[in-house]
């Protein structure tokens, strides 16, 4: 427990994300959407629109803090997408456990860390982060490696959890992030703290209008966000420059 509260604080951030991760990879895809109610489908598929990748249907595409390839393995799957998508994570079990979502020549793993990704500046015709930015040691250096990645004009998606502006909505909101969530996660992953992280580590991520001001910092151009489901969760969106 202690060493979640400093993990979601910062401290010791990279080795524990990494551990734990790969701890919970074999139970990661049922938990996400057992606890999700399902509704985290809809947020990617929603995200994936945001990216806009029908402006290069044949482009290469990252999947960022890819964990099991689920976002990558979406993309791949929409009609009109001839491109490839790379898939990193630096929880390689993660990736193993999501082989075979999708062929190998579509959906690429790498094991790489979001701070000091393998590619070459402008490579890539777009990125996005489905609930793995949070879990990034440094985000404004997370944030300008994106950046540096990606071509003039390209797209970077975040979703990720945020706090509900209703106090009614952000009450049962924080009932269940705080207490069924760790008690079912606990259970079925087996991991004693992996997912009483993930609610102190929303709780210290930015606000959407802080994480937005963060993205213009790294280099970001014509940044929009919207929040979804009552603002449990929010999708930012920036362009390379």
């Amino acid at each position: 427990m202690q060493d979640a509260a400093a993990a979601a604080a910062g401290e010791g951030k990279r080795a524990y994300v990494q551990r734990m991760f790969s701890d919970i990879a074999p139970r990661y895809d049922l938990l996400n959407h057992v606890l999700s109610l399902n509704i985290d489908r809809a947020w990617r598929r929603k995200a994936l629109r945001a990216l806009a990748w029908t402006e290069r249907p044949g482009g290469v595409f990252l999947d960022l803090c890819a964990g099991t390839l689920d976002v990558g393995a979406m993309l791949v799957r929409q009609q009109g997408f001839s491109g490839r998508v790379i898939g990193a994570d630096f929880a390689v079990p993660m990736l193993r456990h999501g082989s075979g979502k999708a062929p190998r020549d579509r959906l690429a793993p790498v094991g790489a860390d979001a701070l000091s990704l393998p590619f070459a500046d402008g490579a890539l015709d777009g990125a996005i982060v489905a609930f793995g930015i949070r879990n990034v040691a440094d985000l404004d250096a997370g944030l300008r490696e994106v950046r540096r990645v990606l071509r003039p004009g390209a797209r970077f998606v975040i979703l990720e959890f945020s706090t509900p502006p209703s106090r009614l909505v952000r009450a049962g909101y924080h009932a269940y992030f705080h207490h069924v969530l760790p008690a079912v996660g606990r259970l079925v992953s087996g991991h004693g703290s992996a997912y009483t992280y993930l609610p102190m580590s929303v709780a210290h991520f930015p606000t959407e209008q802080a994480l937005a001001d963060r993205m213009r910092g790294a280099g970001f151009t014509d940044i929009t966000w919207q929040r979804v489901s009552f603002g449990i969760a929010a999708i930012h969106v920036g362009r390379a420059p």
